[in-house]
């Protein structure tokens, strides 16, 4: 085959032989070449924490800086943000509702072919048939120790018509699970339901109440859920808020480790857990998260006397990058440098009860 002259190269590759002037931009890079303009100031910056704080101290001046907010204004509620789980949405449990109103405590129905919860131990199984939560049966072991709350379970439980089985212990332990202790005593339960954390806002706040609720994010072990049940529902909370995926639910175990609790204390379904905090923040509550890293110091935190969300991160990842820029504020627990950090129920404990110490002492 012939050479035809030319050099190989890339086919229609465009080959540029002048070698005059290139041609001037005109001004266009003129701008460019004039730098940026001033950097804002931190409290100016709306992404930094001194912004989200100075925007935070300015929301809680306009609603008085007194924490004590109104009945909410049909103009000012949150639309419904789409496939958020709320009544006609498909959501996985019912309106919200007190924790003084076991009638209407509601319990994430049971999906298809799922067996019943069973919750173990006499405090938790006292405190469920206190509430009135529905029950299908009452397993009590042979040659139990019948103390008082043995006996005010059986009463209760007689009451209410609920039937009784005399197991014996390996039936027990199968039914609670090895690792459980059930103290000879268990419950069979519906599947739990959750309120809606908006709806349990609203009805907080309409009940002239400052809503002081914990939300979970990334907490897997159900102990850790238990335990801060517990010191929510001590201090003075109104309830807590737990995500739809990578998060647990209010299992047997949760159950046994609120010692009960759990019956008395509303526990509320995010199917988004930013997007929810988003909406409490527009209804006038301030998001905290707790970090070892945070820019505020628990003793000087003055949304305290507010409507607060506290948000309590996983262990090993701490809170979300989502989450901590929805936060108003990152708030750290001073512990000594020998103690390297807290466990998520210890720490979210600490926090419910130093701002029920700040309320009391911004009440006197």
């Amino acid at each position: 085959m012939a050479s035809s002259g030319k050099k190989p190269g890339r086919p229609g590759a465009v080959r540029r032989t002048s070698k005059g002037p290139a041609v001037g931009s005109g001004g266009q890079g003129r701008q460019a070449l004039e730098g940026k303009k001033p950097t804002p100031k931190a409290e100016d910056r709306p992404y930094h924490p001194a912004g989200k704080a100075k925007a935070a101290k300015e929301r809680f001046a306009a609603a008085g800086g007194k924490g004590k907010p109104g009945k909410p204004s049909t103009s000012a509620r949150q639309p419904r943000i789409a496939g958020d789980g709320r009544a006609g949405a498909g959501r996985p449990g019912g309106r919200g509702t007190g924790p003084h109103d076991p009638a209407r405590q509601q319990r994430r129905p049971a999906a298809k072919g799922e067996e019943s919860e069973v919750v173990t131990g006499r405090n938790s199984v006292v405190e469920a048939l206190r509430a009135k939560i529905p029950a299908t049966a009452l397993y009590i072991g042979t040659r139990v120790e019948y103390d008082e709350r043995v006996k005010e379970i059986l009463q209760l439980a007689t009451s209410r018509g609920i039937p009784i089985l005399e197991v014996m212990k390996p039936e027990l332990d199968r039914l609670a699970g090895f690792d459980s202790v059930h103290q000879g005593v268990a419950l069979k339960v519906p599947p739990y339901e959750y309120a809606h954390p908006v709806d349990l806002y609203d009805e907080i706040v309409a009940r002239r109440e400052t809503p002081l609720m914990v939300a979970l994010d990334g907490i897997t072990d159900p102990r850790n859920l238990g335990a801060i049940i517990r010191s929510t529902a001590a201090f003075g909370g109104h309830g807590v808020i737990v995500p739809a995926r990578r998060s647990v639910g209010l299992t047997a175990s949760a159950w046994k480790t609120s010692a009960g609790a759990a019956a008395r204390t509303p526990v509320a379904m995010a199917p988004n857990l930013t997007q929810t905090l988003k909406a409490l923040k527009q209804k006038g509550a301030f998001v905290i998260g707790l970090d070892g890293g945070g820019d505020v110091q628990l003793p000087e935190l003055d949304l305290a006397r507010g409507p607060v969300v506290v948000v309590v991160g996983s262990e090993g990842k701490g809170l979300s990058r989502l989450v901590t820029e929805t936060c108003d504020a990152i708030v750290s627990i001073p512990i000594s440098a020998s103690t390297e950090s807290l466990n998520a129920g210890i720490a979210a404990s600490v926090t419910l009860y130093e701002i029920a110490r700040l309320r009391a002492l911004s009440a006197s």
